[in-house]
């Protein structure tokens, strides 16, 4: 008799805010830090999670995304933070470090899928919609698997927040929401074993 694994309570949280976010750039997997207000919205996520009790986090590498988890983790005296690739902001390919203005001017039918968010927009040498979402939601099931019955914390991106967002809403990958996570917003999340849902 196959026994139910025991579920894993994961926190994902968009990272604070970045010069970029305010300008209206594509940051991709470019390295981009916070600025003053990240930093700020770190502090306030702290005081947030005080009593969440999470055992670890984890974090996107990004700078963005890693100093806004060393906030944390050193505030909430939990160990330094474990990075997973898998979390990382969908790679924007040719576009990444492009402000929307400009890019409103040179491809106007791309920029309008970008301020849509639509997920099936394909961008030349970035992340298919596939790719991404494969690598988002196996992400989030490799931190689960061991770490049974412990609440953590993992700190990513906006496009990678709207794909988890679809996910545990149970809406088809190429949806486009009418929402958008602002920085320092979160969500949890109940995981067992592959099965990814809202708690």
């Amino acid at each position: 008799m196959n026994s139910v694994p025991a579920a894993s309570y994961i926190c994902v949280a968009r990272h604070g805010e970045t010069d970029w976010n305010v300008s209206g750039i594509l940051q991709g997997w470019l390295d981009v830090p916070l600025n003053d207000q990240g930093r700020r919205q770190a502090y306030e996520m702290v005081a947030g999670f005080a009593h969440a009790g999470f055992s670890k986090v984890y974090s996107s590498p990004l700078d963005r995304s890693r100093v806004t988890d060393e906030i944390i983790a050193r505030s909430l005296r939990l160990p330094p933070p474990e990075f997973h690739e898998g979390l990382k902001e969908r790679n924007f390919g040719v576009i990444q470090g492009i402000p929307k203005a400009q890019l409103a001017e040179s491809n106007p039918v791309l920029f309008q899928q970008i301020l849509r968010r639509n997920p099936a927009t394909d961008i030349e040498q970035g992340e298919s919609m596939d790719e991404f979402a494969d690598r988002v939601l196996e992400a989030i099931a490799a931190i689960a698997k061991p770490n049974s019955g412990r609440r953590i914390l993992a700190i990513t991106h906006g496009w990678t927040m709207d794909v988890i967002t679809r996910h545990i809403a149970g809406l088809p990958r190429n949806s486009v929401l009418n929402m958008k996570r602002r920085n320092g917003e979160c969500a949890w999340l109940d995981v067992r074993g592959k099965s990814i849902r809202p708690l």
